[in-house]
């Protein structure tokens, strides 16, 4: 079973939304409030990110209506679809090409920074790798998919831990939710049981969720497998 590393490098800040996220709630406690108007939240509610402080904030309708959408916005929306990526084909040599330490990783345009990153879950929270840019020009150039994730709020998703391997195009916040979970379960050295229970369910959550996308062949517009 592939590890996750001990040691972060350039280790990123972890979002305060990750300890909101990652926690297990009584089913006691007050309900959930917008953190633009203070009003209540339904447990499915709307998802913002200030990208330039890389910051996520819970909102309610009309606060992500009324502060997205809007030429200098002050937050972007997050979606809330979740693709996984039938056929997707990545060599092993095209994947030890962008530099990743472990076999969990996720993948973002940062606008603020102008550049894409690459970052990876790490019992210290996320930390971002050095990502060789022509390598991943390469493996973009090959799927309609990579090219068409929204800046910031989409990300790829790639979970190479074992033998079956996946790929997926997520909101954010599903990232960020994988990332609290490592942070909040890993204990010793290794991680122990519990922390790879987590990260077993949680891509068994996503599945659930997801839509089939079929790319199966290079360059060509990717079409919804529809039941």
């Amino acid at each position: 079973m592939n590890e996750l590393p001990e040691v972060e490098q350039e280790r990123t800040p972890v979002p305060s939304f990750l300890r909101q996220i990652a926690r297990r709630r009584p089913i006691s406690d007050a309900a959930e409030r917008c953190e633009l108007c203070s009003g209540e939240l339904a447990p499915i509610h709307q998802h913002l990110l200030d990208p330039r402080k890389r910051e996520i904030a819970c909102s309610c309708d009309g606060c992500a209506v009324l502060f997205c959408g809007q030429p200098g916005a002050h937050y972007l929306r997050i979606p809330r679809r979740i693709r996984v990526l039938a056929d997707f084909r990545i060599s092993n040599l095209q994947w030890e090409s962008l530099m990743i330490p472990i076999n969990l990783a996720f993948f973002r345009y940062d606008t603020a920074g102008g550049r894409m990153m690459a970052m990876y879950p790490s019992p210290a929270g996320a930390t971002e790798s050095l990502l060789s840019l022509e390598s991943w020009v390469e493996i973009a150039s090959q799927h309609l998919s990579l090219q068409k994730m929204e800046p910031d709020v989409e990300a790829f998703l790639v979970n190479r831990v074992g033998a079956a391997h996946e790929y997926y195009i997520v909101p954010i916040d599903e990232c960020f939710h994988l990332v609290g979970l490592i942070r909040m379960h890993w204990r010793g050295l290794s991680g122990g049981a519990e922390v790879w229970k987590h990260i077993h369910e949680f891509f068994a959550n996503l599945r659930a969720r997801s839509s089939e996308v079929k790319e199966s062949i290079a360059n060509e517009q990717p079409e919804p497998i529809h039941a």
